[in-house]
């Protein structure tokens, strides 16, 4: 078990996709004592504002300190989230962000599509709290290059996953064994 202390609450905020069964942040919040996630959208799901939104309203139901545990779009919406808004927040795992300022694979949206609905361009102001950004060095939505330069643009730690893919289920990863680590550097006082 892991020692995570009694107050802190860990809010997951998911990318595009939302809730996948068999992804790592799925199996972290059957795992962890205090978690929530961000809920899927009903409508309006490629809507920057209305993710803000759904995780300012997660935020607002939390009481405590809170460690914010962000996977691809999701940590676009958490950067987005911390040029508009101010809460006390410990920290916050940034795992394979998407690159949203670069074209992605087929099967994903358009530039022309993240760019109408306020995605783009992507804040690289530094983060007001502790951060890591978790990279992938053969990660289809993003560059490690890329992602070397935008944890210095955010004042995040950055570790090298290595190969991981974007560290989902297509990727062959559910659970992620390394996350306990990130998060127990992240929930100290």
């Amino acid at each position: 078990m892991h020692n995570y202390p009694a107050d802190l609450t860990f809010v997951l905020v998911p990318g595009l996709r939302d809730h996948v069964e068999d992804h790592w942040q799925t199996h972290l919040q059957k795992e962890l004592p205090r978690s929530v996630t961000v809920p899927p959208l009903e409508h309006d799901k490629l809507s920057r504002v209305a993710r803000v939104q759904a995780l300012v309203e997660t935020l607002d139901s939390v009481e405590g300190p809170v460690v914010l545990v962000a996977h691809s779009a999701g940590v676009i919406t958490t950067l987005h989230w911390a040029t508009q808004f101010s809460r006390p927040i410990r920290g916050a795992l940034l795992a394979t962000p998407a690159d949203l300022d670069e074209p992605l694979p087929e099967g994903y949206p358009a530039q022309s599509q993240l760019q109408s609905n306020g995605w783009t361009p992507v804040p690289r102001a530094a983060l007001p709290f502790p951060a890591i950004l978790a990279a992938s060095r053969n990660d289809p939505l993003a560059r490690f290059e890329s992602m070397e330069q935008r944890a210095g643009d955010w004042g995040a730690r950055l570790v090298d996953l290595g190969e991981v893919g974007h560290l989902n289920p297509a990727a062959g990863y559910g659970r992620w064994d390394g996350v306990h680590a990130l998060l127990g550097e992240l929930a100290r006082p």
